[in-house]
């Protein structure tokens, strides 16, 4: 009973399969039929199909119409592709496309806005891979906007962005974890710097600040200026590595230790240890003071012919090469805060306090602005700024951090008289100052001073 009612469920289950794989082939219509058995016929053989070879051939053809749509269909898609590519290069598919660079010196990390969009997720390029990237956006949009941080790159990668047709920006370094989050990396640097981009564009100019980008030749003499900076700090390192060496051993070696007439009677009263120790660095001394005093030479040569007394080619030639051009600045509290001389303040309600100054701008200003000074305090008593502070300068009772704070106000003055000179505002006659050429300085006597002299 069991075995019949099992074969009679297995016919069952195979007249279902054959129904639905019939189901599943298509109905052999009479233009198939035909169409397929011309072909037999067409390729020599008269031999009928059955019914499993007319399903296969059937499927065959069938799969080939697929194919061919399928084909038929991408190529329309290229089409469409290469005329969107055209009309892209021809007027560009978007307004903006704002990009925010971490430079580094193998690798750029860039985050993109595109038109009023959110930053896009930051990517990494090589160099050369940038440039043609860049390449790219701008083929995509009206206008391109990037900015980058100043740093030890200079300005070559902004010359080849302008180059190139992109509006470039280089900014002020800064921190840019406004919160507090104590999490910096390159893309979080990036997506700051796009944002701020955003902003800058739109019309806050708070958002960064802009730094001036020198021509070429503007740039490199700065760079000679600067390189003499660099030689006088290295020798001064010198220096006092050489005292250093020498306090060791329980010796005091003072002033220029390093000169010749100087070191031939400290070799005969110090250890054979220390003068083994100072030999090399006397001979490094030497030779970077032939080079500190040719970019001397080279500076000063290029300073003007009428100097105030007291200014000096050498810093006349400084302030001239870092601030590169005075009619850069609209108004003197521009020229104040270029300086870094300018106190801070913390002040709200009825309250009002100011510190010490802020030492933003440019740092290589303010030693060589608060040098100069003491020297005009000396040699131009008749300057309006000298003769506002000498009678405080020499009182007796005014004590040494006082006089200090008080050569810094009158640097940051001078700083602005400076540049109405510069920009032909005033002459200097007008403010007090005595001017004479630089072959007749030489001959000018040391007025007497006492704004340096102790209580």
């Amino acid at each position: 009973m069991n075995t019949n009612r099992q074969k009679t469920k297995n016919n069952k289950t195979r007249k279902q399969q054959k129904t639905a794989s019939q189901e599943a082939a298509p109905a052999a219509t009479l233009p198939d039929v035909v169409k397929v058995q011309s072909q037999r016929w067409a390729s020599g053989s008269a031999q009928p199909l059955s019914a499993a070879q007319f399903r296969a051939e059937l499927k065959a053809q069938e799969l080939q119409r697929l194919l061919a749509r399928a084909d038929q269909q991408a190529e329309e898609a290229v089409d469409a592709m290469m005329g969107k590519e055209a009309a892209e290069a021809a007027g560009g598919s978007h307004r903006v496309i704002k990009l925010g660079i971490d430079v580094h010196l193998d690798r750029y990390v860039v985050v993109r806005l595109i038109d009023g969009g959110a930053p896009q997720p930051p990517q990494r390029f090589e160099p050369p891979e940038f440039m043609l990237w860049v390449a790219k956006q701008l083929m995509l949009a009206d206008k391109v906007f990037t900015c980058y941080e100043a740093g030890p790159f200079g300005y070559s990668l902004h010359r080849k962005l302008e180059k190139m047709g992109v509006t470039n920006y280089v900014v002020r370094p800064r921190d840019w974890d406004e919160y507090g989050k104590k999490v910096k990396t390159d893309k979080r640097d990036a997506k700051e710097l796009a944002l701020h981009l955003d902003r800058y564009i739109n019309g806050n100019r708070e958002a960064f600040c802009v730094v001036r980008v020198p021509t070429p030749e503007q740039e490199q003499e700065r760079s000679i200026s600067r390189q003499r900076e660099s030689f006088q700090r290295e020798k001064q390192r010198l220096a006092a590595q050489g005292r250093s060496h020498a306090l060791y051993y329980g010796e005091h070696i003072q002033g220029e230790w390093w000169q010749e007439k100087v070191w031939k009677t400290s070799t005969a009263q110090l250890p054979p240890i220390v003068v083994n120790l100072l030999e090399p660095l006397r001979r490094l001394i030497a030779a970077l003071e032939v080079e500190l005093k040719t970019r001397t030479q080279e500076v000063e040569a290029a300073a003007p012919e009428q100097l105030p007394v007291g200014l000096g080619k050498l810093t006349s030639e400084i302030l001239d090469r870092e601030v590169a051009d005075w009619n850069r600045f609209k108004n003197r509290r521009q020229v104040a805060s270029y300086t870094g001389l300018c106190p801070s303040e913390d002040s709200s309600s009825n309250r009002r306090f100011q510190g010490p100054i802020n030492k933003h701008g440019n740092r290589r200003l303010r030693p060589v602005l608060v040098e100069c000074l003491w020297r005009l305090c000396v040699f131009q008593p008749e300057y309006r700024v000298v003769k506002k502070w000498r009678p405080e300068l020499a009182n007796p009772k005014t004590s040494r951090p006082r006089r200090k704070k008080i050569i810094v106000a009158m640097a940051r003055t001078f700083a602005v008289d400076w540049w109405r000179v510069r920009t032909n505002r005033c002459k200097a006659e007008e403010l007090g100052l005595k001017v004479q050429a630089q072959g007749q300085s030489a001959t000018l006597k040391r007025a007497p001073s006492t704004e340096r002299k102790n209580p």
